[in-house]
């Protein structure tokens, strides 16, 4: 850049100090900044979604029979409750009894207790639970997530997600019939 040189100073006149403006060159720092913002993008990693895996079976045209003994009917219900009894309910066999309905919640001493319970008396006889999982009228999509969740804090090995069926539903209290 081309700048004009002032003339030397005539005799007997003292030189006067020059004033220099300031002028700061933001360009760099500005630079610096966008490439740090760029670098720490870049790398940062974003919030990586939880997932759980789910493995559905192949369906098949024959069902698979389960033993009244190892099964625990789970149904969701409205405001998160869960009622659930153990083996099968079965009316069309007289010699399989009524199951006793039990309702609790998805607390940690709700259903994760009961599958424990269930658990723990099933291993003294070797036998596995096989957990029947069906969905109420008025059940929410949380709440099946939540008895999916459960599933896998209790380590349960064998569920299925199965429709709720007409005998199932004269079990319900009235309000959850519907």
């Amino acid at each position: 850049m081309a700048a004009i040189e002032p003339s030397a100073p005539k005799a007997g006149k003292k030189p006067r100090a020059r004033k220099h403006t300031f002028r700061l060159d933001m360009t760099p720092m500005v630079d610096l900044a966008f490439l740090l913002l760029t670098f720490f993008m870049l790398t940062t990693t974003f919030a990586k979604p939880n997932v759980m895996q789910l493995t559905m079976p192949v369906k098949s045209p024959t069902l698979t029979p389960i033993k009244e003994s190892g099964a625990m009917t789970t149904m969701l219900g409205a405001g998160h409750r869960v009622y659930y009894y153990l083996g099968l309910n079965e009316p069309k066999d007289p010699s399989v009894p009524v199951p006793t309905l039990r309702t609790t919640n998805f607390g940690p001493r709700g259903i994760r207790q009961a599958l424990f319970a269930e658990q723990a008396a099933r291993s003294r006889r070797t036998e596995p639970v096989f957990v029947l999982i069906k969905s109420g009228p008025k059940a929410k999509y949380s709440d099946m997530v939540d008895i999916l969740d459960e599933m896998n804090i209790t380590n349960q090995a064998k569920y299925a997600l199965t429709d709720l069926t007409a005998a199932d539903r004269q079990l319900l209290p009235a309000s959850e019939r519907q």
